[in-house]
């Protein structure tokens, strides 16, 4: 009898055997245990400097990520793809957002601009100016139409998409706006600032040209806002930044720099409860589209996960080398996404917090000693993982597994690096 030949293929459950090409299944079987291939996110990195902020796609399968590298990249998900690099911004490219339709990402940045990118293909649509410092929080509304941007300025403007025209600038605030968040049915907007009780001290070189006379916070305030015309509802004492509001607009999530979080009821802003879990700062806090479960990251370098409405901490979960700056949950609720100081991108399964394998790289961004693949498909570049799978029809044009057909192009940081490189999956 004729033997059966498969090809092994690594899923999200491990390896496992389609009906394939011998020459094809030979080659990846060996890509499994090649000295060449190593771990397949050893030194690797998604961006090359701290990862600011993390938005999801409506469909779960695009993740855009925001770092003081000045770019913004787009993810394929489950895989992890790294799909596109946008360039643009000339400043630390601080939060992303995605509107409901998946069609336009917004980012906003320290170069005191947003942005407007066309999605899938990242093609840039519009900058928009008007704030005078720099753009630290972004935020669409559930109709895709509407866009709230928290400045450094000491304003919160609100903009129409996908024009980006300006509507409304709400100013008189005393401080900061760090954090900006919009209810589901759009009739409400909250603001995360510090109330201006402030000491000197020194500030990154990025911010000295917005506040030359640099100063530490001492307080807070959140601040309710009837939409669209921005009238003042009502302020939150002892609120801070950063910003959440549940998915059916009647919670609103507040991390802090003590290490608490606080549940307030809306629209009437009542304090439910005060989350203890940490004593570090809470930097990024995301709530599950059912509303029964809590994400938070921050100073400590861990994510917390709780349950609501009561509040318990179900999981601590480690992992980043260094603060975790944002926290965003899929649209499915069962994968959450957290990027860190150390430039990495990590995924989790939910509810259970369990870590997932695939790896979020940029191989220029990672350590040398980072091993990947890179390919072409459609006439874009992916990279991924080193053992990664390469998806039929596509052209590997780099490869962590020695050989002679596909040499590796190598990655700058560190001084260089990649050496040679082979192909193992395709084509046949």
């Amino acid at each position: 009898m004729k033997p059966e030949i498969y090809a092994i293929q690594r899923g999200r459950s491990g390896w496992k055997l389609s009906r394939r090409d011998l020459a094809a299944a030979a080659a990846v079987a060996g890509a499994a245990t090649m000295p060449g291939c190593g771990p397949p996110c050893q030194g690797a990195a998604a961006h090359g400097r701290s990862i600011e902020s993390l938005a999801f796609g409506p469909d779960g399968r695009l993740l855009a990520s925001g770092s003081a590298d000045h770019t913004v990249k787009l993810w394929s998900l489950p895989d992890g793809a790294l799909l596109k690099t946008l360039k643009g911004h000339s400043n630390s490219a601080h939060s992303v957002a995605i509107s409901p339709d998946g069609r336009v990402l917004v980012s906003g940045s320290r170069d005191w601009t947003i942005k407007l990118w066309s999605l899938p293909d990242g093609a840039l649509l519009k900058t928009l100016t008007g704030h005078s410092a720099p753009v630290h929080s972004v935020a669409i509304g559930a109709d895709g139409r509407s866009l709230a941007s928290g400045s450094f300025d000491k304003t919160v403007k609100l903009w129409s998409l996908p024009d980006g025209a300006l509507v409304k600038t709400i100013a008189g605030k005393s401080g900061w706006v760090f954090s900006v968040a919009v209810s589901p049915d759009g009739r409400l907007l909250a603001s995360g600032s510090d109330d201006n009780t402030t000491k000197p001290w020194s500030l990154p070189a990025e911010d000295r040209q917005s506040a030359p006379e640099a100063s530490v916070v001492l307080s807070y305030a959140i601040e309710l806002w009837s939409m669209p015309d921005g009238v003042l509802l009502k302020t939150l004492a002892g609120g801070e930044p950063p910003l959440v509001i549940g998915p059916a607009g009647r919670l609103l999530a507040s991390g802090s720099t003590d290490g608490t979080i606080k549940l307030w009821s809306l629209p009437d802003g009542a304090l439910r409860k005060t989350l203890n879990g940490s004593s570090h700062a809470v930097y990024s806090v995301a709530i599950s589209p059912d509303g029964k479960l809590l994400a938070s990251g921050g100073w400590d370098k861990t994510i917390s996960l709780w349950s609501l409405p009561d509040g318990a901490l179900l999981k601590t979960l480690p992992g980043h080398a260094y603060s975790v700056n944002s926290v965003a949950i899929g649209p499915n609720g069962r994968l959450l996404a957290s990027g860190g100081s150390d430039g990495t991108i990590k995924l989790w399964s939910l509810p259970d917090g369990k870590p997932l394998s695939t790896c979020l790289m940029d191989l220029d961004a990672s350590t040398t000693d980072a091993k990947g693949i890179r390919y072409t498909r459609g006439g874009n570049s992916f990279t991924q993982g080193c053992g990664s799978p390469v998806p039929a029809g596509a052209v590997c044009t780099c490869n962590c597994v020695p050989g002679k057909l596909c040499p590796c192009v190598g990655h700058t940081s560190g001084g260089g690096g990649g050496g040679g490189g082979g192909h193992y999956w395709y084509p046949n």
